[in-house]
């Protein structure tokens, strides 16, 4: 093998769903009485890779709660029958990522129990009735839960928190140069336990890497963030 270069291997394009609809396969197959292997040709086709809508065909309310409720929804599959599927309907939700002139972060530390300690987060809560769209209610849940305030809101995007049993939709917002205005007053004798820090926002992706910050909407919205201030090519910032 002395010099011999050894020849790279030819990749194949992969194929196109209309090419794999005469396409044979050769699957092999071991017998469980003898353990003997068997070759076994087949066809696959487009119509294997197709997924096929559920129709609701009723939906009734069994349990409600002051956050969510919870539905019995009925629907039709036309291979699979009928089956039934419970969704959690609640209001739309909405966080903010306050920064300061300083390039800070305004962070809400807060207990949560769904898992029995403090997180760390962004402002955020549900629309409510009177809000008049989703910016609105981030820059109230931000007063309220922070005491930060900015005139400058802007639309990050939006995230379906979790699509498996929930419908509703998480609107993410960007506050630039906030400053406080007034104390965090959030649930005023209500059971939210909170407090307000700031950390560089530098650290942040430090912080989600490391496992400080772990909710998953609040990564969402930073993930956002970035894609809309990206790190700076000549050490400038956008805002």
């Amino acid at each position: 093998m002395s010099g011999d270069r050894v020849p790279s291997p030819v990749l194949k394009p992969l194929r196109s769903e209309r090419e794999l609809e005469h396409k044979e396969v050769t699957t092999v197959v071991i017998e469980p009485a003898t353990g003997a292997a068997k070759s076994r040709n087949q066809r696959i086709g487009a119509s294997r890779l197709r997924a096929y809508k559920w129709l609701t065909v009723a939906t009734e309310q069994v349990y409600t709660t002051p956050i969510f409720d919870l539905h019995r929804r009925k629907s039709a599959h036309p291979r699979r029958g009928e089956r039934d599927f419970y969704v959690l309907a609640a209001p739309a939700w909405v966080n903010i990522i306050p920064v300061t002139r300083e390039r800070e972060v305004v962070l809400v530390r807060q207990y949560r129990h769904g898992i029995s300690r403090f997180t760390l987060e962004i402002p955020g809560g549900m629309i409510d009735p009177e809000d008049p769209n989703p910016a609105e209610a981030a820059r109230r849940e931000m007063i309220e839960e922070s005491g930060y305030d900015s005139e400058v809101v802007i639309p990050l995007g939006r995230v379906h928190p979790n699509p498996a049993i929930q419908p509703n939709l998480c609107y993410s917002f960007f506050a630039r140069n906030v400053r406080r205005i007034a104390d965090p007053h959030p649930n005023i004798g209500g059971s939210e336990e909170t407090e307000v820090i700031t950390v560089p926002l530098a650290n942040i992706k430090d912080m989600i890497a490391s496992g400080k910050i772990t909710h998953a909407l609040v990564i969402a919205a930073f993930s956002f963030f970035h894609l809309y201030n990206p790190p700076p090519r000549n050490g400038r910032r956008t805002s």
